[in-house]
């Protein structure tokens, strides 16, 4: 019997018929997850967004898996593309966070479009953790540049401007800040205080299909530093967001 998940669906005054139309699967399916079946991933994922709980609350059976799931080499993980990234090691790396979280893209949508990612920004927040996001200015040359690169020409910027108006509703949270940065990014950095994901920037290719390198600074400090210095840099000469 799964107590946690039925006192969550009763706090979200939803029945297994609801959980089932969102989900997209049986309400047979849930009630087995109810009597205590674990669901797949994709679905504890699911449910978990739909009821605002931390997917490890409903299902503590459940490990937090392994950020690195890829080649090692001398300094860390590499993943051959950025979707390859299993999408729980964005919100384990996220979550883990007890001091810093920080974000440096150039629109990075596919986060800004995550509704269980902004929570855990925001859960953090609440809890002390300083986030910090950096976006491009979408009217600056550079990011009209990087679009061309893509060959997805004004795409980018409308993308950094789709993101913006996600973000937006963190910007009343303590400890959540936004600027626009004018930089030419060479790779985009996401950090969750000593650990760190790279996104290499390539010509020609998006973001998401070049690969991502894992660091932690406790192994690897000498390379962690060099991206942080890059990440400090950059937040220094950004303009805070004013919506």
């Amino acid at each position: 019997m799964n107590d946690a998940l039925r006192q969550a669906l009763a706090a979200s005054r939803l029945t297994d018929a609801d959980v089932a139309a969102r989900v997209g699967v049986d309400p047979k399916t849930v009630r087995r997850w109810l009597a205590g079946k674990t669901p797949y991933p994709r679905h504890r994922w699911a449910v978990a967004d739909l009821l605002g709980v931390p997917e490890r609350r409903l299902w503590p059976e459940i490990e937090a898996p392994e950020l690195p799931r890829s080649p090692r080499t001398s300094h860390g993980h590499v993943y051959p593309h950025r979707w390859a990234v299993p999408h729980e090691a964005w919100r384990e790396l996220f979550a883990s966070a007890e001091r810093e979280i920080g974000v440096l893209v150039y629109a990075g949508l596919f986060l800004a479009d995550d509704p269980g990612i902004l929570r855990i920004f925001e859960e953090k927040a609440r809890g002390g953790v300083s986030v910090r996001i950096l976006l491009g200015d979408p009217d600056s040359p550079q990011v009209r540049q990087r679009g061309e690169e893509e060959e997805i020409g004004d795409a980018m910027p409308a993308k950094i401007r789709n993101a913006l108006v996600l973000y937006r509703p963190l910007l009343s949270v303590d400890g959540i800040e936004i600027r626009l940065h004018d930089t030419v990014l060479y790779n985009s950095i996401y950090r969750a205080d000593d650990r760190l994901l790279i996104n290499q920037h390539i010509y020609g290719a998006p973001a998401s299909m070049t690969p991502v390198l894992y660091i932690d600074s406790q192994t690897s400090n000498d390379v962690a530093d060099l991206y942080l210095q890059s990440f400090e840099r950059t937040w220094q000469t950004a303009t805070p967001y004013d919506p």
